[in-house]
């Protein structure tokens, strides 16, 4: 009778923690609930709405949409040669992004996990993200000072008879690979961190050369993490427009393709829109043969 007496004097907020707390399952379902509505609602479903909408059309005379289904967005996407070229000089930037910042990363991340001695590790690694915290445009801006006319880069390289090389395809390039450079370092340097230090030792006993240890000790350890940094440097440089448009002068990408036709081609917007997900799941596909997803 006191047993019932007291559970009968708890508060509902009592009753309900002792609930959650006798069925697990119910507690995790209600922990997940909120997370897994915004996916669904909000990312899954907004991904949904403009594949849905890449299959509309335009009308040419008073730009409303037409809620018609048709394939021709992405027949005049395929069929004309100026967005097939957008399409590709995208890729190839984000390839060339994530390849310098896999070259970049290496000796950066090598000293700072093998070399530096251990008390300063913690400050390098909090001095490679430290780029992180600063606002995206105002390093964009700054590199839009480095690479003007007259500015840092021509400074620096004047005496050398050469200049800077402007705004443009290459400028772009450049500035992607510093903001993105940190998510390539990080899975680097954590890899080199638990390479056992033993294995240098035997691959040194043995005879190897350094290029040869690189090629059968190290490469083998950190590739898995190359392949997660690469996940965010392709992704993120694929997406990009911001960057293109203050430094990439008249270089044309994905996404200021898309920025230009949302107010004039909703669809066609949608269109090419879909074009880097379906790279980017293409990528993270192959990269899941690396073991990459299970590195990050």
């Amino acid at each position: 009778m006191t047993t019932t007496a007291q559970a009968a004097g708890r508060s509902p907020a009592r009753r309900l923690a002792g609930t959650l707390h006798r069925h697990s399952r119910l507690r995790l379902s209600l922990l997940l609930t909120a997370p897994l509505l915004w996916l669904v609602v909000l990312y899954l479903g907004s991904l949904a709405v403009l594949f849905v909408s890449a299959f509309w059309t335009t009308d040419s005379f008073t730009s409303e949409v037409v809620k018609i289904w048709s394939t021709d967005n992405f027949h005049q996407l395929f069929a004309t040669p100026v967005y097939r070229q957008v399409i590709l000089r995208s890729v190839g930037v984000a390839l060339a992004v994530t390849a310098l910042c896999a070259v970049i990363a290496f000796p950066i991340a090598f000293y700072t996990a093998r070399i530096a001695k251990p008390r300063r590790r913690p400050l390098l690694v909090v001095a490679i993200l430290t780029p992180l915290w600063a606002s995206y445009l105002v390093k964009v801006y700054a590199w839009r000072l480095i690479l003007s006319q007259g500015g840092l880069a021509d400074w620096v390289l004047k005496p050398f008879g050469l200049s800077g090389p402007g705004y443009g395809l290459t400028a772009a390039v450049i500035a992607l690979t510093y903001l993105w450079l940190p998510y390539m370092i990080l899975p680097i340097h954590t890899a080199l961190e638990q390479l056992p230090a033993n294995l240098l030792d035997a691959s040194a006993d043995l005879g190897a050369r350094a290029s040869r240890t690189f090629r059968s000790v190290v490469l083998p350890v950190i590739l898995p993490s190359v392949a997660a940094g690469s996940v965010f440097t392709f992704s993120l440089s694929l997406g990009d427009y911001i960057t293109v448009q203050i430094v990439g002068g008249k270089t044309q990408l994905i996404g200021n393709v898309v920025y230009s036709n949302i107010e004039l081609n909703l669809p066609m917007a949608a269109a090419l829109g879909t074009v880097p997900v379906v790279i980017i799941v293409v990528y993270l596909l192959a990269m899941r043969r690396t073991g990459a997803l299970s590195s990050l």
